[in-house]
């Protein structure tokens, strides 16, 4: 029995390559004051304000112990407010500031700009984000 290289790993060669898109995003997003996963956040509210913390914790497959402190900092930094649901005090209803809501348009060039650093055909890519999400949702319902 061989022992496996770790050039032959499937989920190295994933790991390896988020390792290498977030050293990419990092001086992209440092610039609008913001993290990577403070980033996912704010992408899910300018698709939709005004979430529920479990939503937004669904939409970017992370718990509420993982998401709340993200969410405090967040918060601190002026860019959203965090407010009991009127219709139901147990949920928390996440809303963009009016910074955060103006931090879109910067924040439109970034995905440009990856884009390009990643150097791939955008039909391509798309192909290749399909199948990871499929790769995604199989391994989540296993578990």
């Amino acid at each position: 029995m061989t022992t496996p290289k770790l050039s032959d790993q499937f989920c190295f060669a994933i790991y390896s390559t988020l390792l290498a898109i977030n050293k990419s995003y990092r001086p992209l997003l440092e610039k609008l004051g913001l993290t990577y996963s403070q980033y996912l956040v704010m992408l899910v509210l300018w698709e939709q304000n005004q979430l529920t913390v479990s939503e937004i914790g669904e939409k970017l497959f992370l718990d509420s112990a993982t998401l709340t402190p993200l969410l405090k900092r967040m918060e601190n930094a002026h860019l959203i407010e965090r407010n009991r649901s009127s219709k139901d005090e147990r949920h928390v209803v996440v809303a963009l500031t009016e910074s955060g809501s103006n931090l879109r348009h910067q924040a439109a060039r970034v995905m440009d700009t990856m884009v390009c650093n990643l150097d791939c055909p955008i039909d391509e890519l798309n192909v290749l984000q399909t199948r990871l999400m499929q790769l995604r949702n199989n391994l989540i319902k296993r578990l």
